[in-house]
């Protein structure tokens, strides 16, 4: 079986060979920039797929047009970069993680894809299609078929087997992402709910209390004008002064009434 000419145990085997060296490239790349190891990919082994279906596209579209490098170069950035941000797109759908960023980057494209990395896909397409891919394809073409077969059953076997313990994990994140941000969003609902019912019994509480205040001046008002018809005559010896003691048991009171107001407080949020 072929596709556009090339064998797919041969196409498979380079997608399998280009993904371990971009999975090198990229490790080597972040391990340099962090100054730690930084294993790359979403699979737990060696690999990086988009490399390896990057590299298989190149194959299969880019060599007929080897003769013509202005047109080599444009049609590699479109279809790689168009490559980059589908595959970025899926991941960030079905995982609900974002496993590259280019947001920090002028000229990007809702961080998936940006322009010096779309300008650098022109030019590695360039340098494996003449460069890199000859001699790998020789090395492959040489391979005797029952060794080539045997390869290609070989790695589909770990890819498979890879591939489904990375998606069960994902599957597994994306679940546990999705039930995090509906419990967070529960949350908040729940907070907007405690404050508009904590805002109403505050509310509440303030007009009981503006009202037992008019209420309470209102009698002093009463009395004040009853004490000054009926002792109309009568002065005060000396002013009143307030002392230290008059002053603590003030507040203490104060202090016992806040304490009350807390404990009330704290009550009602446990029951919430």
């Amino acid at each position: 079986m072929t596709i556009l000419g090339f064998p797919l145990s041969k196409l498979f085997l380079y997608f399998i060979l280009y993904s371990f060296l971009g999975w090198i490239m990229e490790t080597c790349y972040c391990s340099v920039l962090e100054r730690r190891l930084v294993p790359r990919g979403f699979l737990y082994g060696p690999i990086c797929p988009i490399y390896g279906g990057g590299v298989t596209l190149m194959i299969l579209f880019f060599t007929p047009l080897k003769s013509n490098l202005v047109l080599f170069y444009l049609v590699a950035v479109v279809v790689m970069t168009s490559w980059e941000y589908l595959v970025g797109w899926v991941l960030e759908v079905t995982t609900h993680v974002k496993y590259w960023d280019y947001s920090q980057y002028r000229f990007n494209l809702q961080g998936r894809v940006c322009l010096w990395v779309a300008l650098t896909w022109g030019a590695l397409s360039y340098l494996v299609i003449f460069f890199i891919h000859p001699p790998i394809q020789k090395l492959v073409e040489d391979l005797p078929m029952w060794l080539e077969f045997m390869l290609c059953g070989a790695f589909l076997a770990l890819l498979a087997v890879d591939a489904t313990a990375t998606i069960r994990n994902l599957v597994l994140v994306a679940l546990h992402v999705e039930s995090v941000t509906q419990l967070g969003q529960k949350l908040q609902v729940q907070m907007a709910l405690g404050k508009a019912e904590l805002g109403d019994m505050l509310e509440d509480s303030a007009a009981s209390l503006r009202q037992r205040y008019s209420e309470q001046v209102a009698q002093l008002e009463q009395v004040s004008r009853r004490f000054r018809r009926a002792y109309s005559t009568m002065t005060a010896s000396r002013r009143y002064s307030v002392s230290q003691e008059d002053l603590l048991a003030a507040a203490a009171l104060a202090k016992e009434e806040l304490l009350r107001r807390k404990q009330a407080l704290k009550s009602f949020r446990v029951k919430k």
